[in-house]
């Protein structure tokens, strides 16, 4: 089934700072805080939502088209595309910017200092929701916040089922209009602080909001994470990773597993099963898209983890 992945992709810029920032910040002259931190590690990643979104449902034999704005630096983006075997029919070039870029100085003690330029990804509304792409299914994942609204309105006039991932996004909206992205969806999915925030933001517990969709999903990190349907909770335990190295890009593999789940007709409890694995497959890696595993390798896990075939 082809999924239309509507989100951002950008660019991960990682620096390492061999010190900790608590050294180097006085507390008591912040306000006049003028630091420099010399970075000898530094590691480009291929980053976004929509992009680790993709990777993985490829790597579970799915079929992604991503709907995204880029700017004149895309070209080795472009080319992993095409290693990929992903379509890039969708994605749209801005002429006179940049494809969004994450700027973020790690210290010795994980503390981060991050920086994000939208770039390209703020005219994500030039790129339309039209039948003829083919798409039976959809995710809206954080993206500019014109776009966001645009593809959700184009997506409940085709009746295309989508779900949506707010994201870092959701203090873009009011109440009101996270309500409304929530009627015309099929699936919520969001993290466990989102999750908190989207009921301050609404006034409506998350069982309230579960009502108003086929299903709400909630990750909870190291503690699992829940769905919500048809009035029942379906608990999914964590898939314990081989290793413990980056969470950047966890809950893009998760989403990943949601739609694969959704686009194979597997119930509830598989699916979330399946996001789960591909949560902890990614874990075990640095960056957003370099875990390597292919078909045979994410089913023989699974096979290993829950005593079942995928």
């Amino acid at each position: 089934m082809r999924t239309l992945i509507c989100g951002s992709i950008a660019y991960d810029n990682i620096m390492v700072f061999q010190g900790r920032f608590k050294d180097h910040i006085l507390p008591d002259q912040i306000h006049i805080l003028n630091v420099a931190f010399l970075v000898p590690e530094l590691r480009r990643e291929f980053g976004g939502c929509a992009g680790n979104i993709a990777y993985n449902l490829r790597l579970l034999g799915g079929d992604p088209l991503i709907m995204a704005t880029v700017g004149t630096d895309a070209a080795s983006y472009y080319y992993r595309f095409e290693r990929l075997g992903i379509s890039r029919d969708c994605v749209r070039e801005v002429p006179d910017s940049l494809t969004a870029q994450a700027f973020i100085t790690t210290d010795l003690d994980d503390n981060q200092i991050t920086a994000f330029h939208p770039g390209a990804m703020n005219h994500s509304n030039l790129n339309s929701v039209s039948k003829e792409l083919g798409a039976k299914l959809a995710i809206i994942a954080p993206d500019g916040r014109d776009g966001m609204l645009q593809h959700a309105r184009e997506l409940a006039a085709l009746r295309i089922p989508f779900m949506f991932d707010p994201g870092q996004g959701l203090p873009m909206f009011s109440g009101d209009e996270l309500l409304d992205f929530i009627d015309k969806a099929t699936y919520v999915a969001v993290n466990d602080y989102e999750g908190k925030l989207l009921e301050e933001k609404t006034g409506q517990s998350l069982t309230a909001l579960a009502a108003r969709v086929d299903a709400l999903v909630t990750t909870r990190g190291a503690e699992g994470s829940i769905i919500y349907t048809g009035g029942e909770r379906i608990d999914i335990p964590c898939v314990r990773a081989s290793a413990v190295v980056d969470p950047t890009g966890c809950g893009d593999a998760y989403r990943a597993g949601l739609l694969f789940g959704i686009a194979s007709g597997r119930d509830w409890r598989t699916t979330g099963r399946i996001a789960s694995l591909m949560g902890s497959l990614k874990i075990a890696s640095r960056g957003g898209q370099n875990h390597h595993v292919d078909r045979a390798g994410i089913a023989a896990q699974y096979r290993q983890h829950f005593n079942a075939e995928l």
